[in-house]
């Protein structure tokens, strides 16, 4: 059992029959009343958030989530395929257990497995990824590193702004936390 107080983001817990991960958190104290902690939590199977307030004397159990290091192999329909890279096992992922993380995988690109049990409910990628830019209109010259951002397509179909140096071709890393351009790979 893990207390509502000791609620982190990132933190797996079972709520109403249903698995969810800790996004946000925020503890309220009240003039005259107890304290509360609001969480935003996710639905780690269907992929939909809600806010719940709780007092802060709450308890609930602590789910076990395990990861597994993964290969993204391809997308097929609505179905991503990776391989355990312990096992070679394939394990197909739907759009919502996907989620966002969508726009950041490029075939063969490594990832964590989250599974509970037995079941396959995500993915958890790294903090930054290398992707190809596609698309970007070209850097003139006297473009310096200080001189502005332009709007480059990456070879996932993710649009991020990245300096007027960048040309089509190049290998830039992006954070898949906040989505913006870091450094060239």
């Amino acid at each position: 059992m893990i207390n509502v107080t000791e609620a982190r983001r990132g933190i797996a817990i079972e709520l109403d029959g249903g698995l969810y991960e800790v996004l946000e958190f925020e503890h309220i104290k009240m003039g005259r009343g107890s304290a509360q902690v609001r969480l935003r939590l996710r639905d780690m199977r269907a992929g939909h958030t809600i806010d719940r307030t709780f007092q802060a004397t709450a308890k609930f159990p602590r789910a076990r989530v395990e990861r597994q290091p993964a290969q993204f192999l391809y997308h097929d329909g609505d179905l991503y395929y990776f391989m355990n890279t312990q096992t070679y096992d394939q394990t197909p992922l739907n759009d919502n257990q996907v989620g966002d993380a969508a726009s950041y995988l490029a075939e063969n690109a490594s990832c964590q497995l989250l599974t509970y049990g037995d079941e396959p409910i995500g993915i958890e990628l790294p903090a930054a990824v290398a992707l190809t830019v596609t698309q970007t209109e070209p850097g003139l010259k006297g473009d310096t590193a200080q001189g502005g951002t332009k709007p480059a397509t990456l070879e996932t179909g993710l649009s991020v702004q990245v300096p007027l140096f960048i040309s089509t071709g190049d290998r830039v890393k992006v954070d898949t936390r906040t989505g913006q351009y870091l450094e060239r790979a």
